[in-house]
């Protein structure tokens, strides 16, 4: 059985904790794994790199091929096809496009609230970021202009990116240096992340951590998020079709098979109320199934945390996606868009029949680092915000204190705190 098709009543209550659980990354388990080398990078610096770069990904690694030079980045340039690279900048300028429209203005704006008590807010870039490049079964260039695109547009003074050495192409190179990545240095995993926090000799530490990776790169980043900000713990990717009976089976195959080949643990899921559309996709899945290359990937992902749920109808299949709250949410039905308000939970959500998640990835210029599991419920993608913060502002004159002297009095005496009080009548008292 390549996939199977539940009927959602009827289902064993095994079978739909395994759906909607997914492959929920148990950080706790992999933390005593991760623990020694963290603390071994933090003690031991470029060493340590080294040590793991040797152990886990190229025996012949040597500390010279930890950062790429500006002479290696320039020379990719010409190793790169000319249609790539033309691919690769219409994804910079798709991504910096939306990336800039969603920035919160960096001007000060203050509102006066009562006479002489002005307020508001001052938006700011963090100092500096790590970005974490996976490029373990498959190099992820795009993931590389994303992050880096948004790091730019939000201005970020210093953008650094680590991936594993088998990622150093001249396309990721490349991604790189059109998005504005200051530096690029070829380790991976868990010693990336510790290296990012803490610094070596050679990679100075940053303000911020982002980025999507294995259960080892999730767990390093849960370990530092003491001592360094992160963007948050994300597990392999997911996705969600709701499609009415008038969908294309042969679309819905080819979207979860393009789920599957991500990872043994990723999740595709179709939500349908036509039976005859759900065993046509299986059917499709099949077929297609025999026309791709990963094939022991894509097997192992459709046979674990991919289904194909029949449920009784339109309410129940939007019941079903905001109680899931998938990564990406497809919606192939007549009319997608009066849905939208009703989809509360997801981090990128794809209407129309034309709309399948690898747009999102290569092509439209949103960014697809996007919160898994849980986290779509309260958590946002990674966007410009991301690289910024605020900080409140207020300005007072004596007038302005004078007319919030009172609130200050009263609330102070009822928690106690006559420190408080006293600060605000002292500079009255003369």
């Amino acid at each position: 059985m390549m996939i199977d098709i539940l009927n959602w009543q009827t289902a064993s209550k095994k079978r739909k904790d395994e759906i909607f659980k997914r492959s929920a990354l148990n950080i706790a388990d992999t933390i005593p794994q991760v623990a020694p080398w963290m603390d071994r990078v933090k003690a031991e610096g470029d060493d340590a790199l080294l040590s793991y770069i040797q152990e886990f990904d190229d025996p012949d690694f040597s500390l010279e091929c930890l950062r790429i030079s500006d002479q290696e980045i320039k020379a990719a340039y010409d190793q790169v096809d000319p249609q790539t690279f033309a691919a690769i900048a219409k994804q910079v300028e798709l991504s910096r496009t939306f990336q800039e429209k969603q920035m919160d203005s960096t001007e000060l704006m203050l509102l006066e609230s009562v006479p002489g008590v002005l307020t508001g807010k001052r938006v700011s870039p963090v100092d500096s970021v790590g970005l974490y490049i996976p490029a373990g079964s498959a190099p992820l260039p795009t993931v590389m202009q994303v992050l880096g695109t948004a790091a730019k547009s939000a201005g970020v003074e210093r953008i650094i990116a680590c991936f594993p050495p088998q990622g150093r192409l001249p396309e990721m190179l490349v991604a790189a240096d059109l998005a504005g990545v200051d530096e690029l240095y070829a380790v991976g995993g868990v010693a990336a992340i510790a290296a990012m926090a803490y610094g070596t000799e050679t990679i100075a530490p940053v303000c911020k951590i982002v980025g999507p990776g294995s259960i080892y790169v999730q767990a390093a980043k849960s370990f530092v998020r003491d001592d360094v900000a992160i963007d948050m713990i994300a597990g392999p990717s997911e996705g969600l079709m709701i499609a009415d009976e008038r969908a294309n089976p042969a679309y819905l195959a080819a979207d979860i098979l393009a789920k599957a080949e991500h990872d043994p643990n990723a999740a595709g899921v179709l939500v349908t109320w036509s039976q005859e559309l759900a065993e046509k996709t299986k059917q499709e899945i099949e077929r297609l199934y025999e026309t791709l290359s990963r094939k022991e990937i894509i097997k192992a992902s459709l046979q674990k945390y991919c289904s194909i749920i029949f449920v009784a109808d339109l309410e129940e299949a939007i019941a079903f996606s905001n109680d899931y709250s998938p990564e990406h949410l497809e919606v192939l039905v007549e009319d997608p868009i009066p849905l939208l308000a009703r989809l509360r939970n997801a981090g990128s959500i794809f209407l129309g029949d034309y709309a399948p998640i690898a747009v999102g990835d290569y092509a439209s210029g949103t960014n697809h680092v996007l919160p898994t599991g849980i986290w779509p419920k309260t958590a946002s993608p990674v966007s410009v915000r991301t690289f910024q913060k605020e900080s409140e502002v207020q300005y007072l004159t004596r007038e302005g204190l004078g007319n919030l002297q009172e609130v200050v009095q009263r609330i102070s005496d009822v928690e106690g705190l006559d420190a408080h009080r006293l600060s605000v009548d002292i500079r009255f008292s003369s």
